[in-house]
């Protein structure tokens, strides 16, 4: 397990309401941010993941003088993955006043019933962890992704099974909210392109690791691939029984899923599991940015392992910077959405944003990688 250094440590886990502090979150000395995701429960290691890149990205910035003289602060809040508990810290926090916008939010259900709400407020709503099309509305003005959508993903995935592979049966497990239906019809949608259909589907409740049904109605097809929209432990669990019971389709997973804690959750299980990335390899420090991310990630958490998830959260962080950066020293959250929605091409090493109007998401790249024997991951060629 890694160890954050003391200073963040201490403020790992925020669960409580917000105290008294500077309005908006700024003041000469710091400007304050607020994550709400999943820290606890089966979906915890994405929120963790994205708080501590985050968190490797500011102190990246903190320990070179800040952002126009202030320290960047993240204050984390816990929502396990429930769309009530996430709402209920995001209108705590938004009446509180106390952060300078929301980051790093984590899940589609979540997301969904929180960013009407930050919208609503003129709140930031910067890199949420997901890949939901309606975050992607040109309306939206507050919001700023840095991934690629779901839809996107899942085309990649059909391109590969289908097209490449010459698949033509392939079922899919999704889970049983909005998150699990974008999978659905990004899936349905990339089949229907092609003539054809799903050859089985099954679903299992969020937060819950109830899958024996829908493996039990896949395994009926007996279809070459199945595809996989879900959170990283049902999933686990899912490949598990099915290794068990012989059945060896090839195993598709979306980003979301969290590729490092997959792999642990399977360990010798996970050999050939295929996952779709949407942020650069996290260990190929021939990429300049991957390189500052590590050396980042090492100073706040010395024993962490690079990865796909922490590395989004410090590109999210990244962003957050550029835009502190634009705003100027007469830091207000209307001056910094302004200079949020003024961003165009933003480089960073390796790694390029592109925004405009009309789109705001920053990058659109999608490859595929294979869990080696190892629990080590390689790109599918």
């Amino acid at each position: 397990m890694f160890k954050m250094k003391p200073v963040m440590a201490a403020a790992a886990f925020v669960i409580f309401p917000c105290i008294a502090g500077a309005a908006q979150g700024v003041d000469q000395a710091q400007v304050k941010f607020s994550q709400v995701a999943a820290l606890d429960g089966p979906a915890a290691a994405l929120g963790q993941g994205m708080r501590l890149g985050i968190l490797a990205a500011f102190e990246e910035a903190n320990d070179n003088g800040g952002v126009h003289g202030r320290q960047i602060v993240l204050e984390s809040f816990d929502d396990g993955y429930e769309p009530d508990r996430s709402v209920t810290h995001v209108k705590s926090l938004i009446s509180g006043n106390n952060h300078l916008g929301f980051i790093g939010a984590v899940g589609t259900p979540t997301s969904a019933a929180t960013q009407p709400i930050a919208t609503a407020a003129g709140m930031p709503f910067i890199g949420p962890f997901t890949g939901a099309g309606f975050l992607r509305d040109a309306e939206l003005d507050n919001v700023f992704n840095v991934r690629a959508s779901y839809f996107a993903e899942t085309e990649a995935w059909i391109e590969y099974l289908v097209d490449r592979q010459g698949m033509a049966s392939i079922a899919l497990l999704y889970q049983d909210d909005s998150f699990g239906r974008v999978g659905l019809a990004g899936v349905t949608a990339a089949l229907e392109k092609r003539g054809m259909t799903l050859a089985a589907e099954g679903t299992y409740t969020r937060n819950t690791l109830a899958v024996k049904r829908a493996l039990l109605e896949i395994r009926k097809a007996k279809p070459e691939a199945v595809v996989m929209v879900g959170a990283y432990k049902p999933v686990a669990e899912f490949i598990r029984l099915s290794r068990k019971l012989k059945f060896s389709p090839a195993f598709v997973n979306i980003s979301f899923v969290g590729s490092e804690a997959l792999a642990r959750e399977l360990g010798t299980d996970g050999e050939g599991v295929i996952i779709s990335q949407v942020v650069p390899f996290p260990w190929d420090t021939s990429v300049p940015v991957v390189a500052a991310y590590q050396a980042a990630l090492a100073a706040v958490a010395k024993d962490a392992n690079p990865g796909f998830v922490t590395l989004e959260g410090y590109l999210t962080g990244r962003l957050a910077i550029e835009a502190l950066e634009a705003a100027g020293p007469q830091l207000t959250r209307e001056g910094f959405l302004t200079a949020l929605n003024g961003l165009r091409s933003v480089g960073f090493g390796g790694v390029m944003m592109q925004f405009g109007p009309g789109d705001n998401q920053g990058m659109d790249n999608v490859f595929l990688t294979r869990i080696t024997k190892d629990g080590g991951f390689e790109p599918v060629e």
